[in-house]
């Protein structure tokens, strides 16, 4: 089943926008954005902004480092000559590998239990079986190679971004058969939690628009390209949820939405009735499966770049027939159903805990990045930068400074957020530990030993001629 030839540089510019918007805007992420402008009111615009900010800094510094090394490995590749080994293995488990594991099992919950709830109550499937059935279709998609999960991600995030504008757009302009709210955009009430308490909420709904540079070995133009995907991921994703933060405030009291367990389903509902209803549960299913089609293509292949790099079992460096990682999609796959085996679809605060812990390991990752930005401008200052953070160190270390209040600040309520450390504080733990037993025993190389640029860019020009 395998191949001994390498990833082929086979996508354009515009499945690369359709990676980094469609890992974003997941169901998770609509549920946040509906009780984000629930708890803070208009005033959560002022927490969207910054975390665009703080997200847009982080854009920077990948499109930096992928311009350095454009590979698939991702972070890894970019923290080995800065930081060693042990910190690339872990920034790759703790900031992405975690991340998806978790991240899988609750989107995948939230789309079966919208599937089981809007369209089939009376077929006696539970939710947990549909999203099975949800990761079996994208499995198999990712194991038929990278075009097929270009046209299927250009599909499904292109459908979701213009379905949630027009809905938006509908009952901003009154067009919709439900009425509005006299006062309009819940201007006469108040938010209960100012926006500072709201950052990490509202940083969950950019998180991820990195995802696409472990596909820089199979994007045709990657120095050039995963930047503007990336950035313009920011300025899409911004635009769309901040007119359906504005249709669901027109449509539905400020509490309504703090207190609802899918407040974009509500909201879609007060425009149009049951046809909002539809038309919003066919949005989370297909938000979900943008979601989890990129967790799905990315993390094997940053788990391939790894095991070229032997910090990883070899296996995984093998390629099938069509190109395709199949060992990591197949790893993937094979943790969230064991996740899902011992789920329970009822548990919204399950599903808050999974993602919130996954978001932290996501922002000492980001962190990571700053830190390789920083060291490798002093490491290497006559390496060419096809792109270059603006302002040299000052953006990275605002970015990190927002990324560490956001982790403070991780959840309002202070039982939900101890809950969530202790979560996430086991998790990183297992991979930091993963990550020194891997590289002191199985590599038998010092903890904090780092590669020579010249040495990883190198490997990569020796790829691309092999091709």
């Amino acid at each position: 089943m395998s191949s001994n030839t390498g990833l082929k540089r086979e996508i354009g510019l515009i499945p690369a926008i359709a990676t980094a918007v469609g890992i974003v805007v997941s169901s998770s992420a609509l549920l946040m954005l509906g009780q984000g402008f629930g708890l803070g009111g208009p005033s959560f615009i002022f927490a969207m902004i910054i975390a665009a900010l703080v997200n847009l800094f982080v854009a920077f510094s990948f499109a930096e480092l992928t311009g350095l090394l454009p590979a698939a490995g991702g972070i890894n590749h970019y923290t080995l000559p800065a930081m060693g080994r042990t910190m690339g293995i872990f920034a790759v488990l703790s900031g992405y590998f975690l991340v998806s594991i978790l991240s899988n099992a609750a989107e995948s919950t939230i789309a079966g239990t919208v599937i089981h709830d809007f369209f089939v109550p009376n077929w006696g499937v539970s939710p947990t079986v549909w999203a099975l059935i949800l990761m079996v279709i994208l499995t198999l998609i990712n194991l038929r190679g990278i075009k097929s999960f270009a046209y299927s991600q250009v599909f499904l995030a292109g459908t979701m971004i213009v379905s949630m504008v027009i809905l938006s757009c509908i009952g901003l302009f009154d067009l919709g058969s439900g009425e509005p709210l006299p006062t309009g955009f819940g201007a006469e009430q108040a938010g209960t939690i100012g926006f500072i308490g709201l950052l990490s909420v509202a940083f969950w709904l950019f998180v991820g628009l990195e995802f696409v540079c472990p596909l820089a070995e199979e994007v045709k133009k990657p120095q050039r390209f995963i930047p503007v995907a990336m950035i313009g991921g920011i300025v899409i994703i911004f635009i769309s949820d901040l007119l359906f933060g504005f249709m669901a405030m027109k449509y539905l009291p400020l509490d309504t939405l703090a207190n609802s367990t899918a407040p974009h389903v509500d909201a879609a509902t007060a425009v149009l009735g049951r046809n909002g209803q539809i038309w919003i549960g066919i949005i989370s299913i297909v938000a979900t499966g943008s979601t989890l089609n990129t967790f799905v293509a990315a993390i094997p292949r940053m788990l391939y770049g790894m095991a070229k790099e032997g910090q990883f079992p070899a296996v995984f460096s093998k390629l099938n027939k069509y190109g395709s990682p199949y060992v990591g999609v197949l790893l993937v796959f094979g943790i969230t159903v064991l996740l899902l085996a011992f789920n329970d679809p009822e548990s919204v605060a399950m599903i808050s805990t999974y993602v919130l812990s996954g978001c932290i390991g996501w922002m000492i990752a980001y962190i990571i990045a700053h830190a390789n930005v920083i060291i490798l401008r002093k490491k290497y200052p006559n390496a060419e930068r096809p792109f270059k953070v603006p302002g040299g160190p000052i953006l990275p270390i605002i970015s990190t400074a927002g990324l560490i209040l956001m982790i403070v600040l991780i959840y309002p309520d202070p039982i939900v957020a101890k809950q969530i450390f202790a979560f996430a504080g086991v998790a990183l733990a297992v991979c930091l530990a993963w990550s020194i037993f891997w590289v002191k025993a199985i590599m038998k190389k010092p903890l904090f030993e780092t590669v020579p640029l010249e040495q990883l860019q190198a490997e990569l020009v020796a790829a691309a001629d092999s091709e």
